[in-house]
């Protein structure tokens, strides 16, 4: 994929350079994130902070270190782990016990404000990253659900999937505020209106099951709950991308035809269109990126590649920048 095809992630670099944020990554041992550390503090995309690594590997003059070993950050974790648990009963020694696991331990420091967010899951599965973001950081104001979304660079666009990586099957109201949170990241992200669509297997009732009423639901609570926000269903893909096929079967419809935001009803179909889409079409699949959390927490497929780990912290600084409202 050449540069002009790259359009939104060299923005969202540009973004991020011009107001760079300390970006933390727990898995030191990772050659992969090492080396995006390197890129990061070479081109100012970001403040790299890299948690115990490799000493066998060189690392930029800017690239900052720090260990979980480190008395002061560990008590500072510790402190933040117990105010946020303390309903739950979490005592400071049971704390200190936990945040020597570096997902939690870099998640809470995200909370402290000791850094403005974080990057993971190169090494550690998608449940460890989401878990350590709800212990550190809890959810964003307004927000019940962690969720996910994935931003596709097409060769003559950008589009939000969601949820392909978080959710396995989303009630309606779940559905509804994976569809609200992604739209917002959309426009941050993108610079884009987003017009959401709420996919499923029947457009604006050409076909009945129980699994089409429940994308018709969500679909009226999202409204209801981001009335200035375009979205529409339920739509097949066809209406929802086609302008010809939205003519026909969803003429009045806001968003068919035009969808920039693609919600899908399940976990699997959201999984599979986005490999599919990656595959096949050739996209930049950038993700999965977490939404729903007070502050950034990054997750990573253990497959990315060093570029990918760079454009993701990239979006966790553009993300901090502007703040938990938009997640």
């Amino acid at each position: 994929m050449d540069e002009n095809e790259r359009q939104v992630i060299s923005k969202l670099r540009q973004r991020a350079g011009d107001q760079p944020r300390r970006i933390i990554f727990p898995e030191g041992q990772d050659a992969r994130v090492l080396e995006a550390a390197n890129g990061l503090a070479e081109q100012q995309w970001c403040l790299p902070v890299v948690c115990d690594p490799d000493p066998a590997i060189a690392l930029h003059p800017d690239v900052e270190t720090v260990s979980v070993s480190e008395p002061e950050l560990l008590e500072r974790a510790a402190r933040q782990l117990v105010e946020n648990r303390k309903q739950k009963g979490m005592d400071y020694d049971t704390a200190i016990e936990m945040v020597k696991n570096p997902l939690l331990f870099t998640a809470l420091l995200v909370r402290t404000r000791f850094v403005d967010g974080s990057v993971a899951g190169s090494l550690a599965a998608t449940a460890s990253v989401i878990r350590a973001g709800l212990y550190g950081v809890g959810t964003a104001a307004g927000r019940n659900l962690v969720s996910s979304f994935f931003l596709m660079q097409l060769p003559d666009r950008a589009v939000t999937y969601a949820d392909c990586g978080v959710v396995p099957d989303p009630d309606d109201q779940a559905l509804a505020e994976i569809a609200v949170s992604a739209a917002s990241n959309h426009a941050l992200l993108t610079g884009e209106v987003p017009r959401v669509a709420m996919l499923s297997f029947s457009t604006k009732g050409s076909a009945s099951h129980e699994h089409v009423d429940k994308v018709v639901r969500a679909t009226s609570i999202a409204q209801a709950m981001a009335p200035d926000i375009e979205i529409d269903g339920e739509l097949q893909f066809d209406a929802a991308w086609v302008p010809d096929v939205a003519a026909r079967k969803a003429p009045d419809s806001p968003v068919a035809g035009q969808a920039n935001v693609l919600i899908f009803p399940d976990l699997a179909s959201g999984n599979i269109a986005y490999k599919l889409t990656e595959r096949l079409a050739g996209a930049q699949a950038l993700g999965p990126l977490v939404q729903g959390l007070r502050q950034p927490c990054m997750d990573l497929s253990r497959g990315c590649s060093v570029e990918d780990i760079i454009d993701v912290a990239v979006i966790a600084s553009v993300m901090a920048s502007a703040g938990s409202e938009l997640r």
